[in-house]
């Protein structure tokens, strides 16, 4: 109350000078400058005060409204336990998110060979979390076909310590060496199957691998031969045995 006072007392010689300028331009109303009491009766009229009642009124209904509808559309306080979703087909997952008001969306895909193709292999958010009507579910679906990775360059190029480690970090399941003539555990070549592979050839992960690693002989029926360039011809000088006199 003292500050709507003080705010009154700063106000009132406002509207005073604004009376008084008004009369001196229309001295045909006989206007007059009014004072605090006249001013305050004027101002707190019945009707003034009931229309401020009913501004006061609309504003709560308002407010009441808006939050109200901010909760209907929100759906405040309502919370959805996400079901589990893991090892089910992705077309049983959409009905049943469906069925609860949630939604399904793919991010990924992996590769699990016991898994039927195209089941659900993870899921964000996690089983049990409660989410809000209209929520998205990410999953990522286990793929038909294993996927294909390039052979590193190992091949005639790395030992068969390091060739084990490179294929082994990527995946490759590896069956044992098979030991040819050649240097000692330095790898010539892979095998897929009975199939001779190269360097940068895609293999699907679950398919075994053998490298052929030299055994450090070799076999009797290796032969070693000198290959020269061609029209490449060896220069020597014949020496003779000194005459006998």
């Amino acid at each position: 109350m003292i500050r709507i006072g003080y705010v009154f007392i700063e106000i009132y010689p406002i509207f005073f000078v604004v009376s008084r300028i008004l009369c001196n331009f229309a001295p045909q109303y006989k206007c007059k400058p009014m004072k605090a009491k006249e001013f305050l009766g004027k101002l707190f009229r019945n009707y003034i005060v009931r229309h401020l009642i009913a501004m006061v009124f609309v504003v709560i209904l308002l407010c009441i409204g808006i939050g109200f509808g901010l909760d209907y559309y929100t759906h405040h306080g309502e919370a959805i336990p996400v079901p589990d979703l893991k090892g089910q087909s992705y077309d049983k997952a959409c009905r049943l998110l469906e069925a609860k008001g949630l939604k399904i969306e793919v991010t990924d895909s992996g590769y699990n060979k016991q898994l039927p193709a195209n089941s659900i292999l993870a899921q964000t958010p996690t089983f049990g979390q409660k989410v809000k009507q209209g929520h998205v579910i990410y999953v990522t679906v286990n793929s038909p076909h294993s996927p294909t990775f390039a052979i590193p360059d190992i091949v005639d190029n790395s030992s068969l310590r390091e060739a084990e480690a490179r294929l082994s970090a990527i995946g490759f399941r590896l069956t044992p060496p098979l030991m040819i003539s050649g240097e000692k555990d330095w790898v010539y070549g892979i095998l897929c199957r009975g199939r001779r592979i190269a360097n940068g050839d895609r293999i699907a992960i679950d398919e075994p691998l053998t490298l052929m690693v030299g055994r450090g002989t070799l076999d009797d029926t290796d032969s070693l031969e000198y290959v020269g360039q061609p029209g490449e011809t060896d220069e020597f000088e014949e020496v003779k045995e000194p005459p006998v006199n």
